[in-house]
């Protein structure tokens, strides 16, 4: 079966982000014009066209998407992995939350199932949070939902 490619998120990948799930971002270095990647959690679908995601001010994405809106957004669901290409663009700060968070806005371009022939994801990737577990909830639940206002 050939890789599927969608101009936009299909149903499953679009209930996949409306809770918090771990992606890896792809952007272009400022400074050395190289790929890189980042780790993140806080991102949510708006539609099936946008996603909108949260990251500390400081982060070297938000220098990057200023310098190179192109990125590629990592995700392993719906027993594959998905390649998200599109625009970003950095929208601010993200208000209603404790933290000093920039919200980037993707715009879509490309939905590209990139996962190898023959094979599928029978796991998706888990992680833990090694901080105080109530702060960590609370803080996720805040931010996410400050997200889905912006």
């Amino acid at each position: 079966m050939a890789n599927r490619v969608e101009p936009k998120l299909i149903p499953a990948l679009f209930e996949e982000f409306q809770s918090e799930t771990f992606v890896t971002i792809s952007s272009v270095d400022k400074k050395s014009g190289a790929p890189v990647i980042h780790a993140i959690s806080w991102i949510l679908a708006k539609d099936e066209e946008t996603l909108v995601l949260s990251v500390d001010q400081r982060s070297r994405l938000v220098e990057n998407v200023e310098n190179n809106s192109t990125v590629t957004v990592c995700l392993i669901a719906n027993e594959s992995t998905y390649a998200i290409s599109g625009e970003a663009s950095v929208e601010g700060m993200l208000e209603e939350v404790p933290l000093k968070l920039s919200l980037i806005k993707i715009k879509i371009n490309e939905v590209r199932d990139v996962m190898f022939y023959g094979s599928k994801m029978v796991q998706a990737p888990t992680y833990d949070k090694t901080y105080d577990k109530v702060a960590a909830e609370r803080l996720d639940s805040q931010v996410m939902e400050a997200m889905k206002k912006a």
